[in-house]
């Protein structure tokens, strides 16, 4: 198949096969004519490229399921190179749901203070003589 085909089979553009071919990861086969030629192993491994770039890896961290799926594996996660990506990129997102849970904590925090202190307000407004009530957003 040409390029064209390629892209809108993988759900891509033919700009990104000419990227992912300058990567190496798309092998560079040519007809007669000069035309780029793929097949249904090229589609194979697009899309194990998009589903892991759907799931957040970079391109480079794709390589290993790449050449595992070229090496004639019948799944490109089926390799230890591709084991160690995923376990390495395991631990990146437990920091960062780390991280998100901390801040998380310390917006929960912000809303129960902001909170108390509009409910202090409003009893003091209450209270005979105590102060009138204003709204942040009208004025």
């Amino acid at each position: 198949m040409r390029i064209g085909e390629l892209a809108a089979r993988a759900g891509t553009t033919a700009r990104a096969l000419r990227y992912y071919e300058s990567r190496g990861l798309l092998p560079a086969r040519r007809d007669e004519h000069g035309h780029r030629t793929y097949d249904e192993r090229d589609l194979r491994l697009l899309r194990q490229i998009r589903t892991l770039q759907d799931f957040g890896f970079d391109l480079e961290e794709t390589r290993p399921f790449v050449e595992c799926l070229r090496a004639g594996h019948p799944e490109g996660d089926s390799c230890p190179a591709s084991l160690v990506v995923y376990r390495r990129k395991l631990d990146e997102l437990d920091a960062l749901i780390g991280e998100l849970a901390a801040v998380r904590a310390k917006v929960g925090e912000q809303l129960a203070r902001a909170e108390a202190t509009r409910d202090g307000l409003a009893a003091e407004a209450l209270v005979p003589g105590g102060p009138e009530p204003v709204c942040e957003l009208g004025g």
